[in-house]
């Protein structure tokens, strides 16, 4: 991954119709654009194409053990990149369009490098209508991890996406703010129990009404210079991590602790995620106003925000709380063990 990155003008577009038409041009023709969905900005490229995959990983950084998901619109895209179950059709009438990466058995059209040379392939239909949009314009199954350096903070904002592609993809198409705030729930309906590999918006309570049982991955003990292919996208070490250095705490007391030990240490500079209601009296901190801790659904929202606007204001290191692990807080859970470990 040392190839040196081609520089580039990254068009900055809108969600108007003649924008959406140039993003897609773009992308027919081989290139990267951005995009949103409902829960993180994407890199996108046609997914058909090896040439125009390979230019997401180069943009990225990114090691090619570590796969990526497939965005369809219609079932004829769908078809065309990946063999569905009866069990996985159930899925998809149930959740999507929507945050739910289903990992399915892949044609022969997917190049390799998309599914890290692993027999199945990630695909989701985004909720998010420029999302869709682009893909019904582009005509074309699109590969999209997120917008952003392998193993930093994802992008929720187009802002986001240039702070770390700029110059570095061909274009970034604005919708604004996403909505979810975390990467889609990443399942294998294939196996019995399923596996659950990236908790997400879509939770354990929501999908075993009519998957059954299902069991979340546990990786293996894998030595970070030695990485294999991964079985699914995000179940990587190495991911969601600011500059900073993330210290987790599990609840106010331990918070003003961990803060008080902290300044005995350092002078560095800290940054705090501060839920809603909760009380800080050490001074000399950055702090970005959380929502509360007992709403999941509104912490995920501005996760990646917090973490982005801290890191902007120079912190050395930020203390995060953690939510409960259920519901939506499994995967802020998830996303921050991640973060913390990535240093």
């Amino acid at each position: 991954m040392n190839q040196p990155v081609p520089t580039r003008t990254t068009e900055r577009l809108t969600s108007s119709p003649q924008d959406i038409t140039r993003a897609a041009e773009i992308l027919r023709n081989g290139g990267t654009v951005a995009f949103p969905t409902e829960t993180v900005y994407g890199l996108g490229a046609n997914a058909l194409d090896a040439a125009a995959v390979e230019r997401i990983f180069l943009a990225k950084d990114r090691p090619h053990w570590d796969p990526l998901i497939v965005h369809v619109s219609n079932r004829t895209m769908l078809d065309e990149v990946a063999t569905v179950s009866a069990q996985a059709e159930l899925l998809i009438e149930a959740f999507w369009p929507g945050p739910l990466t289903l990992l399915l058995p892949r044609t022969e059209k997917i190049p390799d490098a998309v599914t890290a040379n692993r027999p199945l392939v990630g695909v989701r239909m985004p909720a998010h209508p420029l999302a869709h949009a682009l893909l019904e314009a582009t005509g074309l199954p699109l590969a999209a991890p997120s917008a952003n350096r392998f193993g930093r903070i994802s992008p929720t904002t187009a802002a986001h996406v240039l702070q770390d592609l700029d110059h570095r993809i061909d274009a970034v198409l604005d919708g604004g703010a996403t909505t979810v705030g975390v990467e889609s729930t990443v399942l294998d309906p294939n196996q019995s129990p399923m596996i659950l590999y990236r908790p997400g918006a879509i939770t354990p309570a929501m999908l075993e009404p009519i998957a059954g049982p299902v069991t979340i991955y546990q990786p293996p003990h894998q030595t970070p210079s030695e990485p294999q292919s991964q079985p699914s996208p995000g179940v990587g070490i190495r991911h969601y991590a600011p500059r900073a250095r993330l210290i987790l705490v599990d609840s106010e007391a331990d918070l003003k602790s961990q803060l008080a030990a902290t300044h005995a240490t350092t002078k560095d500079r800290i940054g705090v995620m501060l839920p809603q209601g909760w009380t800080i009296t050490t001074t000399s901190l950055e702090v970005f106003p959380w929502n509360s801790i007992e709403d999941p659904t509104a912490l995920a929202q501005t996760l990646f925000v917090g973490l982005r606007e801290l890191d902007s204001r120079g912190v050395a290191i930020i203390l995060c709380p953690m939510p409960k692990p259920e519901g939506l807080g499994l995967a802020i859970r998830d996303r921050l063990k991640k973060a913390a470990r990535a240093k």
